[in-house]
């Protein structure tokens, strides 16, 4: 594993943390690699409830990729790193586990694709939002596909036209974070909502992340009826079960997770 990126698992929630201050935290392909490996290892692990991802310092969160290592290369070859990147997207808008980012400072270009693949985003309230790629000649062409999905067309257009700085306040009302906090706050929100969904029915949190995300491009009653469908397999679960005796019983349900 690479030292760009630090694991360690706490009261059943993995975190991750990003980890080359010196480097405004920039990403690299072995950072990537690291992600990727220990994603899987969380997904494996049945203790593990959340995941927390942030950054080290309290300088920046994530100032995107390391374009020296990532562009590298001739021809097609040049485009390898940029996969690597558009796979890990993927399998963190997919994964079957609740992803909490806690943005620690600014967040820009491929540091936005990270935090848009979260499912809740909590910020500092002095901390802002760039996509200065038009700056130097590029386009950020993946992360379009997270910024379109939850700000809209416009606000996408205007914040890659313009690379200009989008502040946490103004993000939390587009849409792009879930809550911007005080600085002295943000440890403590964080842990609060981490706690409370390790929590949770694991299993109806697997299914319910996965429905949600299989409606992007369907229609509204195809959406609907996707919905309606997997509703009958939570209900179905043992942990529906025993929460529905739990809530009844007036005491805390036990979840198995099956």
């Amino acid at each position: 594993m690479s030292d760009s990126l630090l694991y360690q698992v706490e009261k059943n929630v993995g975190y991750l943390t990003i980890n080359r201050p010196d480097r405004r935290n920039a990403i690299t392909q072995d950072m990537i690699a690291s992600f990727q490996e220990y994603l899987e290892r969380i997904r494996g692990d049945e203790e593990i409830k959340a995941v927390c991802i942030t950054a080290a310092g309290d300088r920046i969160f994530c100032s995107g990729a390391d374009l020296g290592v990532t562009l590298s290369g001739q021809g097609d070859e040049r485009l390898k790193g940029a996969r690597n990147y558009a796979s890990l997207l993927k399998e963190m808008t997919e994964f079957e586990k609740p992803l909490v980012a806690k943005v620690n400072g600014p967040c820009l270009a491929g540091g936005l694709g990270l935090m848009l693949s979260c499912d809740i985003v909590m910020a500092r309230d002095d901390a802002y939002f760039c996509t200065p790629e038009v700056n130097v000649g590029i386009f950020p062409m993946m992360v379009g596909a997270l910024l379109l999905r939850h700000v809209g067309l416009k606000r996408t257009m205007d914040m890659v036209l313009t690379a200009r700085k989008v502040s946490a306040r103004e993000g939390e009302a587009a849409g792009l974070i879930t809550k911007a906090v005080p600085p002295e706050d943000l440890d403590k929100e964080v842990e609060k909502i981490l706690q409370g969904l390790t929590q949770k029915s694991p299993i109806s949190l697997k299914i319910g992340k996965k429905a949600f995300r299989d409606t992007w491009d369907m229609s509204f009653g195809e959406a609907v009826d996707h919905l309606c469908q997997a509703l009958g397999e939570v209900i179905a679960t043992e942990d529906a079960a025993e929460g529905m005796r739990a809530f009844l019983e007036k005491r805390k349900p036990e979840f198995k997770g099956c």
